[in-house]
C-alpha cells in the first residue's frame, strides 16, 4: 500500500534542541511537521480540530503532562491516532506501561534515527489502513432501512423500492423493466434482501452474456455425457438458487424454445437436467428483468404471450437516471468515496461547477455510465476536488450516425501546407500544454503523464521555452 503524500507529524518534547533536530530530519524527507514543547498545547489543537496529525511522536517525561497522560487523554476521546513515545528510561516496566496505555511504539534515547523512521513508517501504514477500513464501512451504511449500500432519494427510485418491499414476502412473480444500467439488479436484490429468502443465495445471470447453446445448460444443468464436452454432471442455476433467488436479467432476449422451457419451470416449479428424465423440485424465487417493451415483443411474435402474463404479475419500473435527478449527486458521492479508497486517492469532493455538470448530463448509459465517469475522474484528478474538466463525459451534440458511432474529434493541430511529422506534432502539443499551464513545469509534466526530468529533457531537445 502506498502511504499518502506529505504526512503530518506532531512532535512533542521540551528539549528544544532535539525538537529542532527532529523537525529538520523529517522535513528533509518530505514530511510536514508541527512541533510543541508541551503536550497541553498539542492536545488543545487536536481536540479543537485545528490540528490533524497522522502520527504523534512525544517524549515520555514532560513538565506538566507526561506522554502517557497524553495518550490516555487521546484514547479517552476514542482517538486511534498512532503515538510513538521517546524516553531515556529503558526499563521493561516503563515500556509495558507505555504500550498498555495505548502507545504504538516505544523508542529509546539517544535516538537511532533509522529505527525511528521505520517505526514512523509502520505507524503511518497502520493509520492509513484504519482510515481506509473506516471509509469502506461507511460506504455500506444503511441509507435504506434493511438494505446496505442502496443509494437513492428520487421519487421514481423510492416508488420502485417501495414496490420491492411490499412484494418481498410474497411468492408472486416480479418483472422489472427499465433501460440498461438503470439499476434493475438493485431492485431485484432489494426484493431478495427484504424477503424470506434473504438467508439463501442471490444468483444473477444476464441472458445475453452467455451463448445460446450454453445458456440452457447453465440454467437447467446437464448429465454426464449429455453432449460433446459434458465430461461431468452439472447442477443448473435453478437448483443452485434453491432457498434463495435467481435473477434472470434481459429475459426479453431468450429464444422461443427457452421461453417455453422457462414457462414450464414457472408453472410446475420443477426442472429436468439435459440428458436426464428425472424432474427435480426447485424452491428458488425467480425474478426477471428486461430493457425491452415485452408487449411490443409479444405483438411482433418474438416473445410468448403466455410467458409474459406469467412473469408480469408484479411489474416494477426502474426510471432512467435522467428522470431521477435527485439520485445523481448521492450516487456520485458514493462512487467517489469508493474509488478514492480503491485508488488511494486524496480526492474528497466536487466543485459546484462539477456538480452542475453531473446533474445536467443526459446519462444515456445511466448509473453504469455515471460510475465509469466518476472512477475516471478520481484517477485523473490533480487536486482534492473534482472539477468540470475532470469529467470528460461524452458530449451529445450534432447529428448521430445511423450506427450510433461517435464522430472522431478534430485534430488539435493542422498545417495548411503539408502534414506535420510526429516530432513536429509532439513539439506543438508540449508547447500547447506548457502555455496552458502558464509555464508551470510540474503541472505540465503531470498533464503529459511524464516526470519532470523527462520534461526537462524534451524541452531541451526541442528547444522549447
Amino acid at each position: 500500500m502506498k502511504i499518502k503524500n506529505n504526512p503530518l507529524i506532531t512532535l512533542i518534547d521540551d528539549d528544544l534542541d532535539l525538537l529542532d533536530l527532529l523537525t529538520s530530519f523529517f522535513k528533509q524527507r518530505g514530511y510536514k511537521v508541527e512541533a510543541f514543547s508541551n503536550a497541553e498545547e498539542a492536545l488543545i489543537e487536536i481536540e479543537n480540530n485545528r490540528l490533524h496529525p497522522d502520527v504523534v511522536i512525544s517524549d515520555l517525561k514532560l513538565p506538566t503532562m507526561s506522554g502517557i497522560d497524553f495518550i490516555k487523554r487521546m484514547r479517552k476521546n476514542n482517538s486511534s491516532l498512532p503515538i510513538i513515545l521517546m524516553t531515556s528510561e529503558g526499563s521493561l516496566e516503563v515500556a509495558v506501561e507505555a504500550i498498555e496505555s495505548g502507545a504504538y511504539d516505544f523508542v529509546l534515547k539517544p535516538l537511532h534515527f533509522p529505527q525511528l523512521l521505520i517505526s514512523l513508517q509502520r505507524a503511518l501504514f497502520l493509520n492509513q489502513v484504519q482510515e481506509e477500513n473506516s471509509n469502506l464501512k461507511s460506504l455500506f451504511q444503511e441509507d435504506v432501512p434493511g438494505l446496505k449500500g442502496v443509494i437513492g432519494k428520487s421519487a421514481g427510485f423510492k416508488k420502485a423500492l417501495e414496490l420491492a418491499r411490499r412484494v418481498s414476502f410474497s411468492q408472486a412473480n416480479v418483472l422489472i423493466s427499465g433501460e440498461s444500467g438503470a439499476g434493475k439488479e438493485v431492485i431485484a436484490r432489494a426484493v431478495h434482501e427484504l424477503g424470506d429468502k434473504k438467508d439463501g443465495p442471490f444468483i444473477a445471470i444476464n441472458c445475453t452474456a452467455i451463448p445460446e447453446n450454453l445458456l440452457e445448460s447453465e440454467l437447467f444443468g446437464h448429465a454426464k455425457g449429455a453432449f460433446t464436452g459434458a465430461i461431468d454432471k452439472k447442477i443448473g442455476l435453478f437448483e443452485e438458487a434453491n432457498k434463495g433467488t435467481l435473477f434472470l436479467d434481459e429475459i426479453g432476449d431468450l429464444t422461443l424454445p427457452l421461453q417455453a422451457k422457462l414457462l414450464r419451470v414457472l408453472q410446475e416449479r420443477k426442472v429436468k437436467r439435459i440428458g436426464e428424465n428425472q424432474y427435480r423440485d426447485i424452491t428458488a424465487r425467480i425474478i426477471c428483468a428486461t430493457h425491452k417493451d415485452l408487449r411490443k415483443e409479444v405483438a411482433e411474435g418474438r416473445f410468448r404471450e403466455d410467458l409474459f402474463f406469467r412473469l408480469n404479475v408484479i411489474p416494477i419500473y426502474m426510471p432512467p437516471l435522467r428522470e431521477r435527478k435527485d439520485d445523481i449527486l448521492p450516487l456520485s458521492e458514493f462512487f467517489l468515496k469508493k474509488f478514492a479508497v480503491m485508488n488511494n486517492s486524496s480526492v474528497k469532493g466536487f466543485t459546484k461547477e462539477a456538480i452542475q455538470k453531473l446533474e445536467g448530463s443526459p446519462w444515456k448509459g445511466n448509473v453504469r455510465e455515471l460510475e465509469n465517469a466518476i472512477e475516471r475522474a478520481v484517477v485523473l484528478a490533480t487536486s482534492d476536488q473534482i472539477h468540470p474538466d475532470d469529467l470528460p463525459m461524452e458530449e451529445h451534440h450534432g447529428q448521430e450516425s445511423g450506427q450510433g458511432q461517435m464522430t472522431a474529434a478534430p485534430l488539435m493541430f493542422k498545417s495548411n501546407d503539408a502534414p506535420m511529422t510526429l516530432d513536429e506534432l509532439c513539439k506543438k502539443y508540449i508547447q500547447h500544454i506548457f502555455d496552458k499551464n502558464e509555464g508551470a513545469k510540474e503541472q505540465t509534466a503531470k498533464d503529459l503523464g511524464i516526470d519532470r526530468k523527462t520534461l526537462y529533457r524534451k524541452l531541451k531537445e526541442m528547444n522549447l521555452n
